[in-house]
């Protein structure tokens, strides 16, 4: 491999990452000349995938599309015990019938973004329940009590007198066999990951291996901007929502987290997204247009491009129906507003009560879809709100 081909794969790699441990060793392995074997992980421990849970998926794609051999580890095993990080107590244990039900709808979901041809699909209970009594208690000899409650969230409950299940402390050690077992040049993950990432480093050292490349990616920001993408907190895209859905819930976000969404999920180069900032900055390209461009590019991603485009065209067909009149309402309020109190305050509603009440007869809409949420969290832009069929509300957030 020349050296524009080091710096062409790096620029890649680096793109979106929040920290490599460490670099030198990723450009020695790249400098072998074969392809990396690139492992991510994910527990099965929900149905669905989320937009939050592509960012590092869309990473191991990047690595896929430089000609590596990515691996999606799919924890039937890991998954029944549950992943402690950041978690300030003991996660719920499911049972191997949900595991493995929520692990054949991650199959199909994943396809949508990685080559079926070149990924290889993994399961760890296919290593993790061949070890033998005395092989999992030779695995925790490796690693020491007080390394463990190290462990941000394992000290702060420790600390908090909160219980921790000794069975939590085998979780890193198990995700950090994975790396061991399949024997991986990198891995991947949040950077709520990173104590075990670094587990795997550990024990592909105990065992005589080579030491994997530990890649930490952002949390995605949910559709408020503000908290990480959650189905719980309710600012998550489904990737396999229906495309007007994808596409109109992509239009609620603010302008500037638009870059961010661009950045970490898009499949444009970083210079491509830099012209298209420059362009939005000097006014030559509208903000709506570039969200607009990116709404369609990750509908189509999940869908089709056709469904892409119909989205887009949906959108605006009822954007462009709802009969905005001209006058319309300009309401101003600072980042972080909850959609009941900008009903309230601009009076578009004579009280909270009848936001609450609007809200939940679905009569209120933001940018042409539909809210419920009356405790909905705006970030900075610009939005156009219909209450009932003929108020109308220009919401502008700074």
């Amino acid at each position: 491999m020349t050296d524009m081909d080091i710096a062409r794969h790096m620029e890649q790699i680096r793109r979106g990452t929040v920290e490599i441990i460490n670099e030198e060793e990723l450009i020695a392995k790249l400098c072998q000349g074969r392809p990396l074997r690139v492992k991510i992980g994910f527990d099965p421990t929900a149905p669905d995938l989320h937009l939050g849970h592509t960012v590092v998926i869309q990473k191991l794609k990047h690595f896929q599309d430089l000609g590596h051999q990515v691996i999606f580890l799919i924890g039937d095993f890991t998954g029944m015990i549950g992943d402690p990080s950041g978690k300030s107590e003991t996660r719920k244990k499911l049972t191997r019938a949900e595991v493995l039900l929520n692990a054949e709808t991650y199959k199909k979901q994943i396809f949508k973004i990685l080559d079926p041809e070149k990924t290889e699909v993994a399961f760890n209970s296919t290593w993790m329940d061949k070890l033998t009594a005395a092989e999992f208690v030779e695995l925790c000899s490796r690693y020491t009590v007080a390394r463990m409650l190290e462990r941000d969230d394992f000290e702060k409950r420790f600390k908090g007198n909160q219980p921790i299940a000794i069975h939590e402390f085998l979780y890193p050690l198990a995700q950090g066999y994975d790396s061991v077992a399949l024997r991986a040049d990198v891995e991947l993950g949040g950077t709520d990951q990173k104590f075990n990432l670094l587990m795997g480093r550990h024990l592909q050292r105990e065992h005589g291996q080579p030491a994997q490349i530990a890649m930490t990616m952002p949390i995605l920001e949910g559709l408020d901007g503000v908290q990480k993408m959650s189905k719980s907190l309710g600012n998550y895209v489904g990737i396999d929502e229906a495309p007007a859905e994808m596409f109109g819930k992509l239009m609620s976000i603010s302008d500037e987290l638009m870059w961010r969404y661009y950045e970490l999920l898009s499949d444009k180069t970083l210079s491509e997204i830099a012209i298209l900032q420059e362009q939005v900055a000097s006014g030559a390209l509208h903000p709506k247009t570039a969200k607009e461009d990116l709404a369609e590019e990750l509908t189509a991603r999940f869908h089709s491009p056709l469904a892409g485009a119909e989205a887009r065209q949906g959108f605006n067909a009822v954007f462009a129906h709802q009969g905005i009149p001209e006058d319309i309402q300009i309401f101003e309020a600072s980042e972080g507003v909850q959609l009941v109190d900008v009903l309230h305050a601009s009076a578009v509603c004579a009280s909270k009560s009848d936001a609450r009440r609007m809200c939940k007869q679905q009569a209120v809409t933001i940018d042409g879809r539909k809210e419920e949420d009356c405790g909905y969290v705006f970030a900075s832009g610009e939005y156009i709100l219909k209450i009932g069929k003929k108020r109308f509300l220009k919401l502008l957030v700074a």
